[in-house]
């Protein structure tokens, strides 16, 4: 599903992934943070997909926002079996969006 109807300005943190050979207990931990996150102050959206790469997209209210979900006890616990299990490969990006576009049939 798209996220739409964010007021903008806003921040968008884009994570690009390349999973490993190992992906044990990948899909759950995943869900768990995705539930985790949209309990967070500031949380304002998730938009994901996956095939050879995984690309997520959150949406937050501010660069604090993004600070405190980084710095949460268990999603910090999950960026250490991301590193040490599940990903080859990632990369993230933090963007403010200014402007936002959307078109609907």
């Amino acid at each position: 599903m798209l996220v739409s109807n964010i007021d903008t300005p806003y921040y968008a943190v884009i994570f690009s992934t390349v999973l490993s050979e190992n992906i044990d207990g990948y899909e759950k931990t995943s869900e768990r943070m995705i539930t985790l996150a949209k309990q967070q102050e500031g949380f304002l959206g998730i938009e994901s997909a996956r095939n050879s790469i995984g690309i997520t997209v959150s949406y937050w209210s501010s660069l604090e926002a993004i600070s405190k979900w980084k710095n949460n006890l268990e999603h910090t616990e999950a960026r250490v079996l991301g590193r040490e299990k599940w990903y080859a490969k990632y990369q993230l990006r933090i963007c403010k969006v200014e402007r936002a576009y959307s078109f609907e049939k």
